[in-house]
């Protein structure tokens, strides 16, 4: 048992890594994204979650995983309809880039590795994976996606948002403290 949690202890940070690395690595690369660019990776951040929620929702019979994932499915489906309307208001048709691209690149992986499991193993990755993703979101909004941002409705619904991705790590990692306390 102490092998299998030290690989979901570094399943977590190799998500948590290749997340980092996709949101600042990257952008440390390329200094500047147009509002377009961060448009895209804010619908592709939102959508790999509802996609992860997807799969939780398939897999797994705690009710607890089961919570949080329609919370994750109906608030990031909400965040992309406000995208998508301020997208259209402005007439901004976001635009694929190499961060989108990496982030899917992670999140396929991921997914893949989610479907592989089953039980209290999917269970312990999924909110695993929820609390490092959630922590490298909100650090990517903060400090590449805000900064970025040149148009004010855009960058305010960037800073609109960062309080309920909060809510959603602070969640996780209630899910995440009872499910290893229940062990």
């Amino acid at each position: 048992m102490k092998k299998l949690k030290m690989n979901f202890k570094k399943s977590a940070l190799l998500t948590t890594s290749l997340l980092l690395f996709a949101f600042v690595g990257y952008a440390q690369e390329t200094p500047k994204l147009s509002d377009a660019e961060v448009a895209h990776v804010a619908v592709v951040a939102n959508q790999i979650d509802i996609d992860y929620a997807a799969i939780a929702k398939e897999k797994s019979g705690n009710a607890d995983i089961l919570k949080f994932a329609q919370t994750m499915a109906n608030d990031h489906t909400a965040v992309i309809k406000q995208a998508a309307a301020l997208a259209k208001k402005l007439g901004v048709t976001p635009k694929n880039n190499a961060v989108s691209k990496q982030l899917l690149e992670g999140a396929g992986k991921k997914q893949k590795e989610l479907r592989a499991l089953s039980g209290k193993a999917f269970d312990k990755v999924y909110i695993d994976n929820e609390v490092a993703y959630h922590k490298a979101v909100i650090g990517a909004v903060e400090t590449l996606l805000i900064p970025e941002t040149e148009n004010s409705e855009l960058k305010d619904l960037l800073k609109n948002v960062l309080p309920a991705l909060k809510a959603h790590l602070d969640h996780a990692k209630m899910v995440q403290k009872a499910f290893d306390a229940s062990k």
